[in-house]
């Protein structure tokens, strides 16, 4: 058997990877780092999605390969699967495990371990992380294509509850676990604000949210006039997407375009003084799985509201902000309007800070991943994961 301290290599699929922001990339990055940084070799095929992006390199530890993406969309990822088949093969050869992070790595995780079969068994493990997978779930064409990939894994994971209990629908037979995203809790602290606060006693809310329209920002900006009657408060945007003309222009219709400050998209780097920048951080999704941006904003001590849809009630209660309903303004506006004024924020934030240290670190994310992985590569039964919290 080998040992737990066995140096293992790991090899991960995923479509996009930092530079590119959003949760799945933050999620991979730092869970790589956190297994290079415990002495194991991890290599990470994906997409250049960037020209700018290089080739191939290694990030804090981790071997990068980047190949070809034609766009960014279903049939873009298709052909992305299919054209990093080659290289996500030769970097299988020495591989201990492969792990498909999410829908579109399965397939060419399967290729690889398929053709490495003569050199001994490589285990497959998969994780789904978003809300691409639920939304498919119930497609006659994807159904099977998702039974055959959670069949195929030797350990299936997900990103909340939500998706874990679907996907065994699907597969029924087969167990996939539940694992909430982690968050690197030395990056994401309690730091100085980014920015000077507003003048003239205005309260100020942070919404790091990528604009698409599942995130549901439109509904943040339909509030913004309900709420400024009963507070005067501002609203930092911070992230960029295909919505984001619509708002801008939305925000001037209802006449609170001097009350939304559009960021645009901002380096990972920053996102801890710029989450620090506001003493709320809102999230108004109308789909999510569990949201690596929120558990971020809890580890940097800033409470969360947040709309109750996905994954987001199993991070989120009262004891570190507050729920409302998804696609609703006013449900929205009343809820942050209490928070800012009713609650004591400080408390709610080193609350959330506590939880997120003790149950949704980056290391006891890394541990779990460590268990699986070496039970698979033994031969071993996959323990029980710890209880949720």
């Amino acid at each position: 058997m080998r040992g737990e301290t066995t140096t293992l290599s790991v090899v991960m699929h995923c479509v996009y990877f930092p530079p590119e922001v959003g949760g799945l990339e933050s999620h991979v990055f730092h869970l790589c780092r956190a297994l290079a940084a415990r002495g194991h070799r991890v290599s990470v095929v994906t997409s250049r999605s960037n020209p700018d992006f290089a080739p191939h390199e290694i990030m804090d530890g981790v071997e990068v390969w980047r190949t070809w993406l034609p766009a960014r969309n279903t049939a873009g990822w298709a052909a992305h699967a299919f054209g990093s088949t080659p290289r996500l093969g030769a970097a299988a050869r020495s591989a201990d495990v492969l792990h498909a992070q999410d829908i579109a790595s399965v397939l060419p995780c399967m290729v690889a371990r398929k053709a490495r079969q003569s050199r001994g068994p490589t285990p497959l493990v998969t994780t789904y992380h978003t809300s691409h997978f639920l939304k498919r779930a119930d497609s006659p064409f994807w159904r099977p294509v998702f039974r055959r990939f959670i069949e195929a894994a030797d350990h299936n994971l997900a990103a909340s509850a939500e998706i874990a209990g679907v996907a065994e629908a699907i597969a029924p037979g087969r167990t996939v676990e539940a694992l909430t995203n982690g968050v690197d809790t030395e990056r994401f602290r309690p730091v100085p604000p980014a920015l000077p606060a507003p003048e003239g006693g205005r309260r100020r809310i942070v919404v790091p949210r990528r604009l698409f329209e599942k995130n549901g920002v439109e509904f943040l900006i339909r509030a913004l006039p309900i709420l400024a009657e009963r507070v005067d408060v501002e609203a930092l945007l911070v992230g960029d997407g295909p919505e984001r003309g619509r708002l801008e222009a939305l925000a001037a219709e209802l006449g609170v375009a001097e009350r939304a400050h559009f960021l645009g998209a901002r380096p990972n780097a920053d996102m801890p003084g710029l989450l620090a920048s506001g003493e709320l951080a809102v999230f108004p999704s109308l789909m999510e799985a569990t949201s690596v941006a929120a558990l971020e904003c809890m580890a940097c001590q800033v409470p969360v509201a947040a709309s109750r849809v996905g994954g987001l009630p199993e991070i989120v209660d009262a004891g570190v902000g507050d729920l409302f309903a998804p696609a609703d303004p006013a449900d929205l506006a009343r809820t942050v309007a209490r928070l800012l004024t009713d609650a004591d924020l400080a408390a709610l934030g080193a609350e959330a800070r506590r939880r997120v240290v003790a149950h949704w670190s980056n290391d006891r994310l890394a541990d779990r991943h460590l268990d699986i992985y070496h039970a698979l590569v033994d031969g071993r039964p996959v323990p029980p994961p710890s209880p949720r919290p």
